[in-house]
């Protein structure tokens, strides 16, 4: 039994996202002062991955590097095209071509033809590593990074992922502006070889301008790098969401623990992600430092009723959401499927789990499997439930009240 449950669930197919730390070895990337683009790249590529990893784990996260080596732009895309990758995220730190700019913010970048010069520049900028590889003017078809005529080619590509590549990138510039704090850019398009050879939904982020003081400073702390990370994970968040609903399901993960809401604002212990934004102290980060562990999940708090009878009619709802507590002990529970509607109890969502409790949560119904005080029963029954729905956690309850 173990053995067929354990082919059944690893044989399930993963997400795949590929996130692709700009530069690298002997391409430093855009270089001001103490200040390396590769870098703040690779920090905040390598904490976005963790975020990942701890938290969606239907999710597979590759990395193009995960150290300070050099690789060539095809060899990235090519990395994500062998492991059939769902998303491509390639991480960047921007510049001007000035020593010092008062330029600020973050922009994400699709694939497309540049339609204003400050585009194009950041293109030939990103796209002159070729320079670097060894016979790039084969690799590339004679492509010219510094020649706008390069980039008429463009122009006529049908890029058949764009829909979803601008969908992912209008996440993550709200969550850059909602959670990070910063500067709204845009999403733009522009001739970025890196992302013309992937087959796959693509973006390019820039973060902000290492040559504006304050920003550098910001992207190279511990505070800020995590602050981004943030951001982008949660627009990926979002974006897988609507992938799992339009694959038709959407099952609950710890990620959906961190909670953000529509709008991409954080609430709960994921304000705290917030402060990064602004902190009174920034100082340089090394690559070297491993990120804080994940946030973990935090409080609701219910509007209280403004009634007598509201308050009844909230208690006796609550009442029949939650579940029932067992005296005063920890009650556990497998939760396993979120919904944005009620289901009714036959439903087929439900892979033949019977009965199931529900709670909400904001706007969403949260249904769970078993109850027991017994800690060892309930990791039996997560066992079971996951045979049918493979990232299936455990809850606790005290009193009818989640624990978090």
């Amino acid at each position: 039994m173990f053995i067929f449950f354990g082919t059944a669930i690893a044989a399930e197919p993963k997400f795949v996202v590929v996130i692709d730390a700009g530069h690298g070895g002997k391409d430093g990337g855009a270089v001001r002062g103490i200040y390396e683009e590769k870098n703040i790249n690779l920090s905040v590529a390598k904490i976005l991955g963790e975020l990942i990893e701890a938290n969606i784990k239907d999710v597979k996260v590759i990395y193009t590097r995960k150290t300070d080596v050099f690789v060539d732009l095809d060899k990235r895309a090519q990395i994500a095209n062998q492991a059939k990758a769902n998303l491509f995220i390639s991480i960047h730190t921007n510049s001007t071509a000035a020593k010092t700019t008062s330029a600020s913010g973050s922009d994400t970048y699709i694939l497309g033809l540049a339609r204003s010069a400050e585009n194009l520049d950041v293109a030939k900028r990103e796209n002159s590593v070729i320079l670097l590889e060894d016979d790039y003017t084969t690799k590339y078809e004679g492509f010219d990074p510094n020649s706008p005529e390069s980039y008429i080619i463009f122009e006529f590509m049908s890029n058949k992922y764009m829909e979803q590549s601008l969908q992912f990138a209008d996440f993550v510039q709200k969550d850059f502006k909602n959670i990070a704090k910063r500067t709204d850019r845009g999403v733009r398009q522009a001739g970025f070889l890196v992302l013309r050879r992937t087959s796959m939904p693509s973006v390019l982020v820039e973060l902000g301008f290492i040559n504006n003081q304050a920003e550098a400073r910001y992207l190279s702390s511990r505070l800020g790098q995590r602050a981004m990370a943030t951001a982008i994970y949660s627009g990926f968040k979002k974006y897988k969401r609507e992938f799992d609903k339009k694959q038709g399901h959407y099952v609950a993960t710890k990620a959906d623990e961190e909670k953000f809401d529509d709008e991409g604002k954080a609430t709960g212990d994921a304000l705290a992600v917030e402060k990064a934004g602004t902190p009174a102290t920034e100082q340089p980060a090394s690559v070297k430092n491993a990120p804080e562990a994940p946030l973990k999940s935090g409080q609701d708090f219910s509007k209280a009723a403004d009634s007598p009878k509201k308050a009844e009619v909230a208690s006796q709802k609550k009442a029949e959401e939650t579940p029932k507590s067992i005296g005063n002990q920890v009650e556990y529970r497998v939760q396993f499927l979120i919904s944005q509607k009620k289901l009714p109890d036959n439903s087929g969502a439900f892979k033949g789990l019977s009965p199931v409790s529900f709670y909400k949560d904001g706007n969403s119904f949260k249904y769970t499997y078993g109850s027991t005080t017994d800690y060892n029963e309930i990791t039996k029954i997560q066992y079971q439930v996951r045979t049918k729905f493979k990232d299936a956690f455990v809850i606790q309850f005290r009193n009818g009240e989640r624990i978090k």
